[in-house]
């Protein structure tokens, strides 16, 4: 009888065995479907992925900031040609501001983004427009306020009146400039106590006009220049470029209505001197000609 008692331990390992042998046994169809089904997971997940993240930068595009670059020398010196900058578009969105996030009222001294108010220009028979009303985007500095009446006079600006204490700095001649570098400075005084913090630039005749002429030197500007004052409507805002003799401001196509301000200028993100020599190899000059210290500059 005793004998004949079986071993726990010998009729445990063969069953082992057989499971084991089970679990390891190839299964040809069995692994290609696993396989297919792991991989469109892998493909789905992928997908999941670069959908959310298309939304969040959709979202981010349109609610919260947007890239763009600078073409024209209007905001130089406090904006360079070649310049790529954030744009913050929910600083100033419209509506009632809510007081834990990071809203508020446009100010005085703003630099903002906005829709081109003013009529299609630059328009060529055949060709698209360079500017269109409405969708191509400016970038200004805001001078008068909605209600306030402003004046021109030279490089004097009036606001009700009162000059308003700009800091002024005269720049070199014009025929001693390269296009698209920065504005040479040919004088800049010492910031006096009240002075706005951001900097103008004025031609040598606009600060020091020959035959005592204070008109502005720009001929087809309309609004409030040389001596006519204009009231600023309601709910819209007077914007002029730093670079006083070379920018096409409200001065020639009026001011911005409050629904066309896109948002407010934040800093830049990559610099590239246009008006530096060119290597003929694509590499060679980004490297060369890209301004690196104004990567993170603030725009203010």
């Amino acid at each position: 009888m005793s004998q004949n008692k079986p071993n726990p331990d010998e009729t445990v390992l063969p069953t082992m065995r057989s499971r084991a042998s089970t679990a390891v046994s190839p299964d040809v169809n069995g692994a290609a479907d696993s396989a297919a089904a792991e991989s469109r997971t892998l493909w789905r997940e992928y997908f999941e992925s670069a959908v959310v993240t298309l939304v969040m930068a959709l979202f981010f595009m349109t609610f919260v900031a947007q890239a763009a670059a600078v073409p024209s020398a209007s905001m130089e010196n406090t904006i360079l040609v070649g310049d790529h900058f954030l744009i913050n578009k929910f600083i100033f969105a419209p509506g009632s501001h809510v007081p834990f996030l990071p809203q508020r009222d446009i100010r005085r001294g703003d630099i903002i983004v906005f829709k081109f108010p003013g009529a299609t220009q630059n328009t060529v028979p055949g060709q698209p427009p360079e500017v269109e009303q409405y969708k191509t985007f400016f970038i200004k500095r805001v001078i008068g306020m909605p209600g306030e009446t402003i004046e021109v006079r030279g490089a004097q600006v009036l606001i009700n009146g009162r000059p308003l204490p700009e800091h002024r700095v005269t720049t070199a001649e014009r025929t001693q400039r390269v296009r698209d570098a920065p504005l040479p400075e040919a004088s800049d005084p010492i910031r006096q106590a009240g002075e706005s913090p951001y900097t103008v630039y004025y031609d040598p005749q606009t600060i020091n006009p020959p035959r005592g002429i204070v008109d502005n030197v720009h001929p087809t500007f309309q609004y409030a220049v040389g001596g006519r004052s204009f009231v600023i409507p309601e709910d819209s805002y007077f914007v002029m470029g730093d670079n006083r003799d070379d920018s096409a401001d409200s001065r020639q196509w009026g001011v911005v209505q409050r629904d066309l301000v896109v948002g407010r200028g934040l800093f830049v993100i990559w610099s590239y001197d246009e008006s530096a020599p060119q290597e003929g190899n694509f590499l060679i000059n980004f490297f060369k000609n890209t301004r690196w210290k104004r990567t993170g500059t603030l725009i203010r």
